[in-house]
């Protein structure tokens, strides 16, 4: 075909490299489905993606139910502002300052399609092409793929491998005058790994000192779609109260399992020097990139359900059993805290342990897709069954690996 090598100059080659080639995480989530066909539901262990399987609470149906019965359809399936309704965000403010005792303003709130749109729309507002984005290594993989989308370079800090919080020292050390932005995720995805106060302080003390070096402003933006989905009794440390330069990124997703209804929110900190720009930047990315108006419907729940959660005592149950079971097998586990994620060490190499423990129907996604070698993630947020039947497989995985290893 004559006009094929034509054809490809009408394409953005970084794009159709991203759309031709899944993420790590959704290749093995198709696998799975493949796996399932051929050996049935029960019989294969899909620990591959964040999907939760705990229930909406009962509060979201009895709210939909009664929207779409009740509601103007008009107002009910209409337009918002770009920005989102005001008596939303007004709601998730008023939340806020009384959960976190932070002093949000509703007029720097963004609603959005998920934390994944808010991540995007963000590092679109902020960055210019050139500036460092600094990501704390393992990271959720699309981190990457956002921040160079905007013109950014991605800057890689190493962990403390003992409790995967950041190396502070590689910190202060990856901080130059060209850094932008660093985004923190607690509970970590993919570690499950919890930032408690102190460490929150840490962070932002160093930040502190390097705006004063550099005189500038470097931003802190924290994606917090775990938030809630703690098992240690120690408060939050809501960034906003310990960071002027600020931006909070958040998705009912996980809170409220609702992971495919897509509905979230930036937060712009109202201390965050030049908020006002920042904030009108926000609304400006998110018109460029088409991210305006989040699903109405959605957006009319939000205000009934502040506060409430899934029932998350299936996740602390899966949590306890597989720790139990997988560290008398040999497995090292990191430390978790949060999340419904576990990163094991894998006895051999992450690619190959993931090769094969398809071999076992076990689904598990390699840490190299983090940013780290040496480990894989476990995603625990599935029915209990799947987790007491996966045992025998982690076992015979574990000693084929070890016995491999040996020879």
């Amino acid at each position: 075909n004559i006009f094929v090598g034509k054809n490809m100059q009408d394409i953005n080659e970084k794009m159709n490299k991203l759309g031709s080639e899944r993420s790590a995480i959704r290749e093995l989530f198709e696998k799975g489905k493949e796996l399932k066909k051929t050996y049935g539901e029960k019989k294969v262990f899909d620990f591959s993606i964040g999907n939760p399987v705990s229930s909406p609470p009962k509060e979201v149906k009895e709210v939909l139910i009664d929207l779409i019965t009740n509601k103007n359809p008009i107002e009910l399936h209409g337009y918002t502002s770009a920005q989102g309704d005001i008596f939303v965000r007004r709601s998730i403010s008023e939340y806020l300052n009384e959960k976190y005792s932070a002093e949000t303003n509703e007029e720097y709130i963004y609603m959005t399609s998920g934390a994944a749109a808010g991540i995007a729309i963000a590092l679109k507002a902020l960055v210019n092409v050139g500036d460092e984005v600094i990501v704390f290594s393992p990271y959720f993989p699309e981190y990457k793929v956002f921040i160079e989308n905007a013109g950014g370079v991605v800057i890689t800090v190493k962990p403390d491998e003992k409790k995967f919080f950041p190396n502070f020292y590689d910190l202060k050390e990856k901080i130059t005058k060209n850094t932008k932005l660093l985004i923190i995720n607690s509970p970590n995805n993919p570690t499950g790994v919890f930032y408690d106060e102190e460490v929150v302080k840490k962070i932002t003390e160093i930040l502190s000192e390097k705006e004063k070096e550099y005189d500038k402003n470097i931003f802190l933006l924290s994606d917090e779609p775990y938030r809630e989905l703690l098992y240690v009794d120690k408060k939050y440390p809501f960034v906003t109260n310990y960071y002027k330069n600020s931006i909070v990124t958040y998705s009912f997703s996980k809170s409220l399992s609702l992971p495919g209804e897509r509905i979230g929110y930036i937060l712009v900190n109202e201390s965050c020097n030049n908020a006002k720009k920042i904030f009108e930047s926000i609304c400006g990315a998110g018109r460029s990139m088409g991210f305006v108006c989040a699903t109405t419907l959605f957006q009319h729940m939000i205000p009934k359900i502040l506060g409430l959660t899934s029932d998350f005592s299936v996740y602390k149950k899966n949590r306890q059993f597989l720790l139990e079971k997988l560290e008398s097998i040999g497995y090292e586990i990191v430390n978790s805290d949060g999340a419904f994620y576990l990163f094991i060490k894998t006895p051999i190499e992450e690619k190959e342990f993931s090769k094969r423990a398809l071999q076992h129907n076990l689904l598990l996604v390699p840490s190299e897709s983090f940013g780290i070698k040496g480990y894989v993630r476990l995603a625990y947020c599935v029915d209990y069954e799947t987790v007491v039947n996966s045992i025998k497989s982690f076992k015979s995985l574990y000693e084929e690996c070890v016995k491999d290893g040996n020879k």
